[in-house]
């Protein structure tokens, strides 16, 4: 798969999320084998372009190529504008969020509440291919309810207006992240285009990755949520799809030692009091299917320092290798 002159490989993308997918967690997605990761999503206004949640969000220094930043907006030539800021800052590619259901985006006429409106989509496209020299790229949803499913027609705008790749998540805006995606969407949209579509939405194992491709047609899959606390879940799709044999899930020692490398950076890149906030939410992921999980966020929670959480995180995990129970009330 390519997407402009970028080869994607393997087939198989981390999907944007806001407050997930900061630079930490794209290089260790990339690391442990996505093909691309895109970032998540850059506000279009540039009143905020110098906030510290800004410029933590465009900081790509060090990343692995290809660099892909999402921007979301409104209003066309602002689009345009945030496209050339971004490429100016590092951006190999610039993908355009059609797909956020967030009510505070859609309330603002962005994200997946812009399909409501197909002239708006063709400007904003249209502005944004012609604003810049790298390979503009869309994420989309299958319409913004049930009642108006337009995501084939939407498809088509974008690929005429030189749209290099589309992602299309399998479900409406109004069903947010509830219920089963549908894929027979996707599938009739691949049918359509020549460019390459991404299938986004449930995909969850190298099985129901494999699945999906071969339904849809699709030139790749995305994955989301499933990879909080999984990263690893890009290299068992990959080598599923090389091989049609899963691997073994990653030892205690590695997710540990995995771990452990996540929060150094997380703590490295926002500084100690942000980056053991952040953290949290990632230590809760990463052990939610862990004996005594409960009751090791709730200690681990507490932990107001790097070296503290990451002391409470090792001697959790050890623990587990051990084979004994973690001693949690007397870490607390």
């Amino acid at each position: 798969m390519r997407i402009g002159p970028h080869s994607i490989a393997p087939r198989v993308i981390l999907a944007p999320m806001a407050g997930v997918t900061d630079k930490p967690f794209r290089v260790l997605a990339k690391r442990l084998g996505a093909g691309l990761c895109v970032s998540e999503m850059t506000t279009s206004d540039p009143r905020f372009w110098n906030t510290a949640k800004s410029r933590h969000r465009m900081d790509h220094d060090g990343e692995p190529d290809p660099i892909s930043v999402q921007i979301a907006g409104t209003v066309p030539r602002i689009m345009a504008e945030a496209a050339r800021y971004n490429v100016d800052h590092g951006a190999q590619l610039i993908d355009i969020n059609m797909g956020c259901p967030a009510k505070k985006v859609c309330n603002a006429w962005a994200g997946s509440a812009l399909m409501r409106d197909e002239n708006l989509v063709a400007r904003i496209v249209e502005a944004v291919v012609k604003a810049v020299d790298v390979p503009v790229t869309l994420k989309i949803r299958t319409g913004w309810d049930h009642d108006q499913r337009n995501a084939p027609s939407i498809a088509r705008i974008a690929q005429d207006a030189g749209i290099a790749s589309l992602a299309v998540h399998g479900r409406t805006r109004d069903q947010q992240y509830t219920g089963h995606a549908e894929y027979d969407t996707i599938a009739a949209i691949k049918a359509e285009l020549s460019i390459p579509v991404i299938a986004n939405g449930d995909i969850d194992s190298p099985r129901k990755a494999a699945f999906v491709l071969a339904h849809t047609g699709c030139d790749a899959v995305m994955v989301g949520r499933a990879a909080q606390g999984r990263p690893w879940i890009f290299r068992e799709i990959a080598y599923f799809l090389e091989h049609g044999e899963e691997l073994p899930p990653p030892s205690l020692p590695e997710v540990r030692d995995i771990l452990l490398g996540h929060l150094e950076h997380l703590h490295a890149f926002y500084g100690e009091v942000a980056g053991v906030r952040i953290a949290r939410k990632h230590l809760g992921w990463y052990a939610k299917d862990r004996p005594e999980n409960i009751a090791f966020r709730a200690v681990v929670n507490r932990a107001d320092s790097a070296e503290l959480q990451l002391q409470l995180t090792r001697d959790y995990f050890d623990a587990l290798i051990a084979g004994v129970v973690p001693e949690l009330s007397a870490a607390a």
